[in-house]
This record gives C-alpha cells, sequence and structure tokens, in this order.
C-alpha cells in the first residue's frame, strides 16, 4: 500500500494497524512493505512479499495491468490477495473493499447536477486513469451529471497523477482557458492544489467544487465554500476489513466474499464535524491545549 497521498493512505494504514494489533493475538504476523506513491514500484514490494514466504497480501492496486499476473501467480501457490481501495478486477485477487467507484463518480455526478445551472460547463480532475478506482470513479461521473443537469457538458477529464505541482498547473491553466466552466469534480484526494488553484484565479467558491475524502487540511476550504461538498470513501473501515477478512480466511478458513463495497458519504460544512478525522484533530488540539493550560 501506498504512503502517498498520506491525507488518504495515512487513514487507510490506521485501519490497518489497528486491526493488526487484535488479529496478533491470533498468532498472525505482519511484514510491511509500503510504495511511496500509487502505481509505483509496486511489482517490487510485491514480489519482495512474496519471496519473504507470507500467506497473504493488502494490496492497493496502481497498476492492475501490471499486477495482475503476480497476483494469478501468487493465489495459485496458495497466497491469498485482497485488494484494498483500488481493484484488479481481472486477476483471480480473493477478495476486494473499497467504496464501489462508479456509484462514487455517480453520486459526485448527481451532486454536481444541483449544484450548477442547466446548461453548464464542468471538469474531472483525476489522479490517474489506469487505476481502476479513478477510471470508474470519471466513468461514472460523466454518466451521471449530464442525466442531472439538463444540456450539461464535462468537458475536460485531466489526470494529475497524484503530484500536487501538475494538478495545481493544469487546474490553473483549465481555468484560465475555460472561464465561463462552472464546477470541478476531484475524484482523488488530492485536492488542495486544485482549492489554490481556484483562489489564485479568484473563483474559490463561484465555480462549485466537489471532491474526495476528508482530512483536516480540507477544513479552512469548507468553511469558507470553496469546497461544496466531498465524497467520503471511509479509509480507515477499509483497511481494517481488509486486514480482517484475511486474517478470518487464515486463521479460521473463513471464505471471502466476492467483494465488500461500503457506502460513499457526503460530507458537507453543516457535517464536517462528525466525521473521523476531523474528530481526531480536534481532540489533539484539545489535549494540546490542556497540556499549554497545565504548563502555565
Amino acid at each position: 500500500m501506498p504512503r502517498e497521498i498520506h491525507f488518504f493512505y495515512d487513514q487507510l494504514w490506521n485501519g490497518v494497524l489497528d486491526e493488526e494489533k487484535r488479529v496478533s493475538q491470533l498468532g498472525v504476523q505482519f511484514i510491511n512493505r509500503s510504495v511511496q506513491v500509487l502505481g509505483e514500484g509496486e511489482p517490487e514490494a510485491f514480489k519482495a512479499l512474496m519471496d519473504s514466504g507470507v500467506d497473504g497480501i493488502i494490496l492497493t492496486a496502481g497498476n492492475p495491468k501490471e499486477l495482475k499476473p503476480l497476483i494469478d501467480a501468487a493465489e495459485d501457490k496458495g497466497t491469498r490477495v485482497v485488494c484494498v481501495s483500488t481493484d484488479a478486477p481481472e486477476s483471480q485477487r480473493s477478495g476486494i473493499v473499497c467504496v464501489e467507484p462508479y456509484l462514487n463518480g455517480c453520486l459526485a455526478g448527481e451532486l454536481m447536477g444541483k449544484f450548477v445551472a442547466p446548461g453548464s460547463k464542468v471538469a474531472v480532475v483525476a489522479g490517474m486513469l489506469m487505476a481502476e478506482d479513478h477510471r470508474k470513479k470519471a466513468d461514472g461521473f460523466s454518466d451521471a451529471f449530464p442525466r442531472h443537469c439538463a444540456g450539461g457538458k464535462i468537458v475536460a477529464v485531466i489526470e494529475g497523477h497524484e503530484d500536487e505541482d501538475e494538478s495545481f498547473q493544469k487546474t490553473f491553466d483549465l481555468l484560465r482557458r475555460i472561464p465561463t466552466l462552472a464546477g470541478i469534480y476531484v475524484n482523488t484526494v488530492n485536492c488542495l492544489p486544485v482549492c489554490r488553484a481556484l483562489g489564485a484565479r479568484g473563483l474559490g467558491g463561484k465555480v462549485k467544487l466537489i471532491t474526495t475524502d476528508l482530512f483536516a487540511e480540507m477544513s479552512p476550504y469548507f468553511r469558507k465554500g470553496t469546497i461544496a461538498a466531498s465524497i467520503y470513501q471511509h479509509p480507515y473501515r477499509q483497511g481494517q476489513i481488509a486486514v480482517r477478512l484475511l486474517a478470518d480466511n487464515l486463521t479460521n478458513k473463513v471464505n471471502f466474499p466476492p467483494s465488500v463495497h461500503l457506502s460513499p458519504g457526503v460530507v458537507m460544512s453543516s457535517n464536517l464535524h462528525l466525521f473521523r478525522e476531523l474528530r481526531l484533530t480536534d481532540a489533539k488540539l484539545g489535549d494540546a491545549a490542556h497540556k499549554s493550560a497545565v504548563a502555565i
């Protein structure tokens, strides 16, 4: 699993590591071989895990075509593979845990259709379309938006490759090329550069922005109205469930379900405070304030 973009993957890792503490009591030992960025170094990390003799692998498949033969070979040898967050659907992997990406995109498309006027032009900022998760979200949005916005058009789908500078520059250029743009859907957690590009163009709150997931640094953009809504993917829960499925199979021979699809949530400024990521941040700030008060 990747370490970057840490805003999302930190939460996914937290779910994995917290569940690891529970299942370690059953005799399950974990070997962590992270990659730095989605889609980079995955085959090497996968092969290293196989060489170490593991019985199961939890995998975020950034490049499913490249990983398919490795997954199939692992499964043929009896090593169970569970994909989390994004899938390798043509492989023989044992299971998938994610928020169903097409539904995720459809929900964003319906919301955008209600946020903007009929005939509006909107765009999608994706991570990388070779990833199953990002591609299907873009497909869902592209199918749903015109149904909910009469005459609405998707005028651009751009890839930021999970790179902040690239995402900022491409969004900044997009806003220059299409000054009548009414909305942007960011289908990856890499939304901060898009927020900054809107601010640099003086369009924060004027162009409706729908993002993905939630982390503390997004909070000011919600409160300023730059982000209209975000589609929440339960990253902590995804990591937790992936470990549980694999551990249950290895220790108790419990069969894998074909898929575990969590229902996406909608985050808006009114319910921002209810989500785990913001509650944890508020709790840390409260602890820090308490310690300062005691020190004084």
